[in-house]
């Protein structure tokens, strides 16, 4: 399927919003070509390219607001999108809590789109499963895997003036590597704008590490360590945080930032000093779209957590209004600022604790503490006087983000962290934490 460019795309926004009769219309319209490839035993198992584009029509009468979609771009289906979306409005209750389209926005080009990412083909896809599977042939190890790259548009309009049109590129790949008989695992991921910045044997390379060092794990007590955590350990446990920034929730007491009498923390310390995070659309490692795709706001780069201190909480357009603040857009991507060292220099110079690859199956124990449970996997290693004695069973842990940002000790250098796992792209850094709460043993590797 074509994929339309800024000229095409602004003509088909202009006919629907002319084609309409409501008070209000607002337009989006997603287009994408995703290619991937699977790998698993050694061999590539799937390898597919697939292509879609489809447009969004939202109207409003009032309060009372209906949506439509479709994927057919003629002036008859745009015409029949638009009288679909007006019907279903005539037909809805008023929403005591809606928002009118925003007025016209500036938006400022982010540099999502690289050309490297975007001319990626079925031979560099192959190329990529080809160097873990031939890597892990040659380590005597079993590697599966999955790399995925896309090249996207995106356009968001309305009857107010508002007008977007975006390029974007990704890619994203993850492998796993064991042993024959089961007994070792490691993984790592990788996902990057810029194809450049991809080495797809340097991944594998160190998921073949970690595979051949966790053989032989031994069971440690389960307790309270000193924890070096890899970024991919982090990712999920911190995106449960970053996602519970919202404000109403904060005001009406279902939130980790609530405060006694109806308050919320904006401006608290609850963190260590040493964290420092914030969202900035223009990042070169992690950059998103330059508007909020539900709102159709601008976005701007701002501060989230200030020297431990939370520096702002997320509005909706519907609370902002109520509160009488400024309303916010969605972040889309955060950024937490580390230090110098590489993972290497943290276990170095730790006398003792447990390096953690990766964490999974993570659920919410509590939601007004964020206590969350969840397992180490595919590699984790006892430290001892700065080096890595021998491989350790895997834990099941207890912990909150809020008390790990507060026991942090050490922070190193960030790293890139996305994909499907993650609730944003995020750039994290690892991290030395003391007294991080193991509760039990598990014996899956």
């Amino acid at each position: 399927m074509k994929q339309l460019n800024q000229e095409e795309a602004k003509r088909i926004c202009e006919r629907v919003i002319a084609f309409s009769k409501a008070d209000e219309c607002s337009v989006s319209i997603q287009g994408s070509r995703e290619g991937n490839v699977r790998f698993a035993r050694n061999s590539i198992s799937t390898a597919g390219l697939n292509e879609d584009m489809q447009m969004t029509v939202r109207v409003a009468f009032g309060k009372r607001a209906g949506v439509a979609q479709i994927n057919e771009f003629d002036d008859k289906s745009l015409e029949k999108a638009v009288r679909r979306a007006e019907e279903l409005a005539r037909l809805a209750p008023e929403n005591p809590e809606f928002m009118p389209a925003v007025g016209k926005q500036a938006f400022r080009a982010t540099p999502t789109f690289v050309r490297a990412t975007a001319d990626i083909d079925p031979d560099y896809r192959a190329q990529v499963a080809a160097y873990s599977i031939e890597a892990a042939k040659k380590a005597k190890l079993v590697a599966a895997g999955f790399f995925n790259d896309s090249k996207r548009f995106s356009v968001i309009a309305n009857s107010n003036g508002v007008f977007g049109f975006q390029e974007l590129t990704d890619l994203a790949y993850t492998c796993t590597v064991r042993t024959e008989d089961g007994r070792g695992s490691g993984w790592v991921t990788r996902s990057a704008v810029d194809a450049s910045r991809f080495d797809a044997r340097e991944a594998a390379g160190v998921a073949i590490e970690k595979a051949l060092r966790s053989v032989e794990a031994k069971a440690l007590e389960p307790g309270r360590y000193t924890v070096i955590l890899e970024p991919a350990a982090t990712s999920e446990v911190l995106g449960n945080m970053f996602s519970a920034f919202d404000a109403r929730d904060a005001d009406e007491g279902r939130s980790f930032l609530t405060k006694a009498g109806g308050k919320n923390r904006l401006g608290d310390k609850l963190f260590d000093e040493k964290i420092n995070v914030w969202a900035d659309p223009w990042n070169p490692d992690v950059p998103v779209m330059p508007w909020d795709g539900q709102s159709m706001q601008a976005r701007q780069r701002t501060d989230i957590i200030k020297n431990g201190r939370i520096a702002s909480l997320d509005y909706s357009r519907y609370w902002a209004q109520k509160k009488g603040v400024a309303a916010t857009a969605s972040h889309g991507n955060m950024i937490m600022a580390g230090g110098s060292k590489s993972l290497e220099e943290l276990i170095a110079s730790t006398r003792k604790g447990v390096v953690v690859t990766r964490t999974w199956y993570i659920r919410m124990v509590d939601p007004q503490s964020l206590l969350l449970t969840g397992l180490t996997r595919d590699g984790t290693f006892y430290v001892e006087n700065g080096k890595i004695k021998y491989p350790i069973k895997n834990f099941r842990f207890n912990e909150s983000p809020v008390s790990i940002l507060n026991n942090v000790e050490e922070l190193g250098k960030p790293v890139v962290i996305g994909g499907d796992e993650v609730p944003y792209q995020m750039v994290l850094p690892p991290m030395k934490v003391r007294d991080f709460n193991f509760t039990s043993l598990s014996d899956a590797v």
